[in-house]
């Protein structure tokens, strides 16, 4: 897409990935303040997404690779925090990271 709106991307590119570089940024900054596990991920994945958009706007080859190793890598992990999470709430019944600070005791192997 970006090679078909190449005139846009041009004028608008350094505006388009400080918006997202600003988002990434402020979505991890509210990562740090959840309790709830679930919506942890989904914040994180916000980020990652606006790290994605800011490399592919640089329209550089090490932006296009740096955001498809993002993506890659985005679905790899997001999916597997979310069986990890769900683990996790079949175990205790609660999605809170405040009551569940104990874990590593009871279940190790979620850990790895």
């Amino acid at each position: 897409m970006l090679s078909l709106f190449n005139y846009v991307t041009k004028s608008t590119s350094n505006l388009l990935s400080s918006i997202a570089l600003v988002g990434a940024v402020s979505t991890s900054l509210i990562c740090f303040r959840q309790s709830d596990l679930k919506s942890l991920i989904a914040y994180s994945s916000v980020g990652h997404m606006g790290l994605i958009v800011a490399g592919a706007l640089i329209n550089s080859n090490w932006g296009f690779q740096a955001a498809l190793a993002i993506i890659i890598a985005h679905g790899l992990r997001s999916s597997a925090l979310f069986v990890i999470a769900n683990i996790n709430y079949e175990l205790t019944h609660t999605r809170s990271l405040y009551l569940t600070k104990g874990l590593i005791v009871v279940a190790p192997s979620l850990t790895l």
